[in-house]
């Protein structure tokens, strides 16, 4: 084999073994930004079930307050008043 052949089968060796492990580096950082960002989803979701967890205990803090104060019929809208 002649010197340029040498290192030409070189070169191609390196240049793919460099190709290879540069998209196996990639791969493994977009699996890392995904998975960050099924997290970053979870606690979105935890913080929303949080706020709504809130706001229903203030709006049955606030019926309780208004029905003390204000007598509440309750009457069945499906009948007519003919």
């Amino acid at each position: 084999m002649s010197r340029i052949a040498k290192a030409t089968l070189v070169g191609s060796i390196i240049a793919s073994v460099g190709i290879v492990w540069g998209v196996h580096f990639l791969q493994k950082q977009e699996s890392e930004t995904m998975y960050k960002g099924v997290l970053r989803d979870d606690e979105r979701r935890r913080e929303k079930m949080q706020q709504r967890e809130a706001d229903f205990i203030e709006s049955q803090r606030k019926r309780a307050l208004y029905e003390s104060v204000q007598h509440v019929s309750h009457t069945d809208s499906g009948q007519s008043n003919s």
